[in-house]
């Protein structure tokens, strides 16, 4: 057994850990002096030009969003009152491929809304699966690495996927997802989504809740086989794309359900299992859905590079009364989206009219590559100062959010709770929400991509993966890859109501 090299920063330092941030204690920030994830991550955010690193594919839409329902108990949020209306984007897009691949392979699809609030932008950047495949910001450049292209042949590669799979368990969860029915939407407009991490709430008297949202497709979920996904890919690379534009020209225009669950703060201390956990979803059961509102898109672009190309999503524009919790990927990409907007798309990138809020800016920032507006030249560009600038209100800002946080600087998992499993909510999803026909389908599809691996150990562990998954699932996977090596996958489209789509995110060990 040779002996793996240590890895190294860029300046040659030997580094600690690989997959652990430095966070104040289990549950705790992650801290700025973790100057290897800060590197990684700036390193990550700099590897294409011009397009992006991720979802560098896909489309979008302007529109409303209305809020109906009262909320108000939990937030304070101006977009989020009874009766707000606030103009927004939407753009949607697949994670792995480039900007010319189809639209129609497997893979997770981005679900990522800027509302032009009265208080400044609030982006949501999500995906149509309420989970994902890590739960830590640090590995997600090699997440990435595994799912794009090998260095030498420049071909995605299976044998690379699944090595990387097999060696993060908490990925059971995303995977299953991504191999079953709804791994294929129909359309943009025939898939749910989610803002996927927990998020905070705070209301007008300074209570805080904990906060998952979910935006509900009120066209009903619609997917592809993977016959038709194949098919459409090379008759139509541009087809979800397509269908989007030409339905909103034609009048018909999608609209989405927001539900939010809240969980109340001090529930998160000793809930079952960690709540702050990208792989895991909240039962139900435990916290029902609650009615926020709906979102419309309306309007198209009308300059596809100036609009979407350029629009710049950042789950660093909060807006008073929502706020960041000890999610430790969403405390990674509060800094990773907006450093590689910075860098693709330039320093003054929210001063495009795309990315610009609608409310009065009143910024100490200067100067910059692509500077368009500035203030007066007798406004002083530094604070504190003597002649009227801007000061910061924390009254205002709402501020108060936070959570309480003591420790040692560590690299660990966050602080266990008592049900944390990395299969068990997986295995709840294949046994208990899919259906048998659904069953088959997902059998068909792990066979066909796991029978593609080359390396006979990386395929073991992908049978030992799906076995911790569900142990007959495992057998089977065995049986079908000895018996042919590998299987077509067939994945028939389905068309289903509202009654389902509830039904899959209360899957939990």
């Amino acid at each position: 057994m040779t002996h793996s090299p240590v890895t190294t920063t860029n300046s040659g330092a030997p580094v600690s850990a690989d997959g652990l941030s430095q966070t104040v204690g289990g549950d705790g920030v992650i801290a700025l002096t973790d100057h290897y994830l800060v590197e990684k991550l700036a390193q990550f955010n700099r590897e294409r030009v011009p397009e992006r690193v991720v979802h560098a594919k896909g489309g979008g839409a302007y529109g409303t969003f209305e809020t109906t329902e009262d909320v108000s108990a939990y937030t304070r949020a101006a977009l989020f009152q009874k009766g707000a209306s606030t103009e927004m984007l939407a753009r949607f897009s697949t994670v792995a491929g480039e900007q010319g691949s189809p639209d129609t392979w497997r893979d997770p699809r981005g679900f990522a809304l800027k509302f032009y609030t009265s208080e400044g932008n609030y982006d949501l950047v999500g995906n149509n699966t309420p989970v994902f495949f890590i739960r830590d910001g640090i590995k997600f450049p090699d997440f990435i690495h595994s799912q794009k292209r090998l260095p030498g042949s420049n071909v995605r590669d299976n044998d690379m996927q699944w090595d990387f799979w097999t060696n993060q368990p908490e990925s059971a969860h995303q995977v299953t997802w991504v191999m079953g029915d709804r791994g294929l939407p129909a359309s943009w407009r025939n898939m749910d989504g989610f803002g996927s991490h927990t998020y905070q709430w705070i209301n007008a008297a300074g209570e805080r809740f904990w906060v998952k949202y979910h935006f509900k497709t009120n066209q009903g979920i619609k997917t592809l086989t993977n016959e038709q996904a194949e098919q459409i890919a090379g008759q139509d690379a541009d087809y979800h794309q397509r269908d989007l534009y030409e339905a909103i020209e034609r009048g018909d225009h999608p609209s989405w359900t927001l539900y939010v669950q809240i969980m109340p703060y001090d529930d998160a201390k000793d809930y079952r299992f960690n709540p702050f956990d990208l792989t895991k979803v909240w039962p139900h059961a435990d916290y029902p859905l609650v009615k926020v509102g709906t979102m419309t898109l309306n309007r198209n672009v009308t300059n596809y590079f100036a609009e979407i190309e350029q629009a710049a999503f950042a789950p660093s524009n909060f807006v008073p009364g929502i706020a960041a919790s000890p999610d430790r990927m969403l405390q990674a990409r509060i800094f990773s989206y907006a450093d590689a907007h910075r860098y693709r798309v330039g320093t003054n990138h929210a001063q495009l009219p795309v990315n610009a809020p609608r409310v009065e800016v009143n910024s100490y920032s200067k100067d910059g590559q692509g500077r368009i507006s500035f203030a007066a030249a007798d406004r002083p560009v530094y604070a504190p100062n003597s002649f009227g600038g801007p000061q910061g209100d924390p009254q205002q800002a709402g501020e108060g959010a936070g959570w309480h946080s003591d420790g040692e600087l560590v690299r660990t998992a966050a602080s266990l709770h008592a049900a944390d499993d990395d299969f068990g909510q997986a295995g709840t999803l294949y046994r208990d929400v899919m259906t048998d026909e659904e069953k088959a389908r997902f059998l068909d599809t792990i066979s066909g991509h796991v029978g593609a691996v080359r390396n006979d150990l990386i395929r073991e562990r992908a049978v030992q993966y799906w076995t911790n998954v569900d142990a007959g699932l495992g057998a089977a996977l065995a049986e079908r890859l000895a018996g042919s090596g590998s299987a077509d996958p067939v994945v028939n489209g389905t068309d289903t109501d509202g009654a389902e789509e509830t039904a899959d995110e209360e899957s939990a060990a």
